[in-house]
Order: structure tokens, then sequence, then C-alpha cells
């Protein structure tokens, strides 16, 4: 009788390939974070308190919330539409539009992010004019 099944996966090495992306990944996640607590344990509640209500976080926070919203709101009425007419209609290139659609789950946000830096940077091609 056999204790334990092995089990053939169809991706050699998955195990350890996963052990090693799993540990990079929190060692990026976890270093600036521990970094963050260690430095917010050594300030009172009262410093604490006027680091996050400062004039230029408060101004960051705007910023921040409010570009979301923006993008949030934009982003929610043309996906409805977008989909809309994916369902309702068929016309030329609407695989083309699906795969548009897509796009955004398939690249990491990284890699978007390094292409629009390389693009509008001094030598790239926007940047050049």
């Amino acid at each position: 009788m056999k204790l334990f099944k092995r089990h053939n996966n169809v991706l050699p090495g998955f195990g350890p390939t996963l052990g090693f992306t799993v540990f990079y990944l929190s060692v990026i996640v976890l270093i600036p974070l521990s970094a963050l607590v260690f430095r917010t344990a050594g300030l009172t509640w009262g410093e604490f308190i006027s680091t996050v209500t400062a004039p230029r976080v408060l101004a960051s926070y705007k910023v921040t919330f409010g570009a979301a919203m923006v993008a949030a709101l934009i982003n929610s009425f043309f996906g409805v539409l977008v989909a809309w007419v994916l369902v309702r209609y068929r016309f030329p290139g609407r695989r083309i539009v699906d795969a548009l659609v897509d796009l955004p789950f398939a690249l990491p946000t990284a890699v978007a992010g390094i292409t629009l830096a390389t693009i509008y940077s001094p030598n790239g091609w926007v940047g050049r004019f």
C-alpha cells in the first residue's frame, strides 16, 4: 500500500520555481513594508498624527484619491460602453477590440510603465519633439 501519491506535474520543477518566486516577491514586499513599520514605531502618537496630517501629505491624499476617482469613473463609463457594443453588435474588427480589452490583464503594469517611460524619455519616440 502506498502512503504517498506522486503527482506528475506538466511543468517539471514547478515546486522549486514557485518557492523561489514567492520568496523573492515576499522579500520585495516585506523589506519596504518592514522599514515603514520600524520607522513609524519610533514615533510617538503625536508625531505620527502630525506627520499624517501635514499639509503636503493631505494634498497628496487629495491628488491620489481624486485621480483614482476620476479614473474609476471614466473607466466604468467606457468599460460599460465597450462591453455593451461587444455583446450587442457584430462588426469587423470586433475580435481585435475584444483582445485590446483583455490586454491590461495580460500585460503587467510594470511592463507598461517601463514602455511609457521609454517612449516619453528625452531620447524616446515622443520625447525627441
